[in-house]
């Protein structure tokens, strides 16, 4: 073999290497990049349903005599939105959802203010964050599993390196308990029963 032809060997898989390396390099900061944006999208919908969790105590205000420490807890949980990342979510997810327990438990009370107008209209905006954030959860969720499925395998790992290991947002827990299928006193959910017309 010509030597000219093995110099151009080793440079071509020189090169070659030097591109995978950018390509695998430029693929795990887009994920981390784009789980970034996803996050923050959830931050925004977080945030958009404490101001209508809000909006919806200022209605029922008018209808029973509610504690002025419901809004500030409202106002404390907002506040902490802005810097979250994924546990420090999970914990606001939590917290949110026991304050919106608190007015739904408040507005069982009051057939009135179940009928009422403003009322009615905040509850179904609130459904339809929930919907938003959970597709922005499942989004983010499948960016983090792309990433660290990368990082975790090889040949990218090598590339991968130093990088860490992503957290999952999980809020599975609140929904699987929301939906019946766990109670508080359960660590394991129960199975739905299924009835078939027989």
């Amino acid at each position: 073999m010509d030597s000219n032809f093995i110099i151009l060997l080793f440079l071509a898989l020189l090169i070659a290497f030097i591109i995978y390396f950018f390509m695998i390099f430029n693929r795990l900061q887009s994920l981390r990049n784009g789980a970034e944006a996803t996050l923050s999208q959830i931050r925004v919908a977080m945030k958009k349903r404490l101001d209508t969790i809000e909006q919806l105590v200022e209605s029922i205000k008018s209808y029973a005599r509610f504690e002025s420490r419901t809004m500030e807890r409202i106002i404390q949980i907002r506040s902490g939105i802005e810097r979250a990342g994924p546990r420090d979510l999970q914990r606001i997810e939590a917290e949110s959802r026991g304050v919106l327990g608190s007015i739904y438990a408040v507005a069982e009370s009051y057939p009135n203010l179940k009928t009422s107008e403003s009322v009615i209209m905040a509850m179904n905006a609130i459904r339809e964050i929930e919907d938003e954030i959970a597709r922005h959860r499942y989004t983010y969720n499948n960016i983090i599993q792309e990433f660290n499925t990368m990082r975790d395998t090889y040949p990218s790992r090598l590339i991968a390196g130093g990088m860490p290991k992503l957290d999952y947002l999980s809020f599975e827990e609140d929904e699987l308990r929301q939906a019946g299928y766990l109670t508080s006193e359960e660590i394991e959910p129960r199975r739905p029963e299924v009835k078939w017309n027989e």
